[in-house]
């Protein structure tokens, strides 16, 4: 079965693995790349100068970050641009205090420098791309961003982020895990909800999109990379889509999360049902993968371009609450 449906033995043997009692428990390791203060900077900057291309005129006053991994560093990146309030919303909580501190005074020191953003040379996976890397000065009028690192604020970010992990921040930054109570955040709350390589192993989309509407205010954005790739799972980048529910439901074991495989259409779909107007989507094709001819049952009539889609940006926005009806003079 291996060979036939092109899996690799390793996340099969976990997978089943995972139906042993403290198994997954035993393997829970940090995400990755937010432990980087230089790929919180890249994946932060990206993300709005996407939106300033799309007609964001200032910086969002509350950002909510889903998937913040092992760093709250994209969110502290938006602090230091002027963001007033942060909200970041993981299903495990892997950020830690000192990490964060760490992580802050990084950051600080590449605002401070105006530093460019770190290009493919340095990430070349991290999407979205930029026309140019060199710090964007026109985002940052007069003084602006040096009344943003002035010690005392700064200093006021970094007490926030010590009460954070305390679970006790509702000021400047507030943490929580596991996030999937809706209520997590107030309803209509939010101007700028982001994600970076999250969104692809949440396991319910649809409940997700409808809590991101709800969490916006009118006018609100998002924009969200969702990596449609196998993660390594299959040798071939979309082999995912070549596997049944059967050998699917081996590698996923009893972890509480993997990988969705729902590909673009679907995250589309899901937001235009929900309301949302699309901005912009930029799509990157993987390498050579499976043929058409291999595509598991359930994934059969997937698009050209799902099936050739490794990795997308997708900004959108919440339709502006309508105009009041004025009233009528009396006569």
């Amino acid at each position: 079965m291996i060979k036939k449906f092109d899996i690799r033995p390793g996340p099969l043997l976990y997978g089943a693995a995972t139906f042993i009692p403290g198994v997954a428990r035993w393997r829970r390791r940090g995400t990755g790349g937010t432990v980087s203060a230089r790929y919180c900077y890249s994946v932060w900057l990206r993300h709005w100068v996407q939106h300033v291309r799309l007609g964001l005129r200032e910086v969002p006053a509350v950002v909510a970050e889903i998937g913040p991994g092992d760093s709250l560093g994209v969110g502290l990146a938006a602090l230091l641009c002027g963001a007033e309030r942060v909200m970041a919303l993981d299903f495990i909580r892997y950020a830690e205090t000192a990490r964060n501190e760490a992580v802050l005074d990084e950051l600080t020191g590449l605002f401070r420098d105006r530093a460019g953003v770190p290009d493919e040379s340095e990430f070349p996976d991290v999407m979205p791309g930029l026309d140019s890397y060199r710090f964007p000065d026109p985002l940052f009028p007069g003084r602006a961003l040096d009344a943003n690192l002035h010690p005392e604020r700064v200093g006021r970010i970094r007490q926030a982020v010590r009460s954070a992990d305390a679970d006790v921040g509702s000021g400047i930054i507030r943490y929580a895990a596991p996030w999937t109570d809706p209520r997590v955040i107030v309803d209509g709350s939010a101007d700028l909800i982001l994600s970076q390589a999250v969104l692809e192993h949440v396991n319910d989309l649809e409940a997700t999109y409808h809590a991101m509407r709800l969490w916006l205010k009118p006018g609100g954005r998002m924009s969200h990379v969702v990596d449609f790739s196998s993660h390594g799972l299959t040798r071939s980048w979309n082999g995912h889509w070549g596997l049944p529910d059967s050998a699917w439901s081996l590698i996923r074991g009893k972890r509480p999360y993997l990988i969705n495989r729902e590909p673009l259409s679907v995250h589309i779909r899901l937001l235009e049902r929900e309301g949302f107007r699309i901005l912009d989507v930029i799509p990157r094709s993987g390498p050579p993968g499976i043929a058409r001819d291999r595509l598991a049952r359930r994934f059969a009539s997937l698009t050209d371009e799902d099936l050739n889609v490794s990795c997308a940006f997708i900004a959108a926005e919440k339709p502006p609450a309508p105009p009041k009806p004025r009233r009528r003079p009396r006569t």
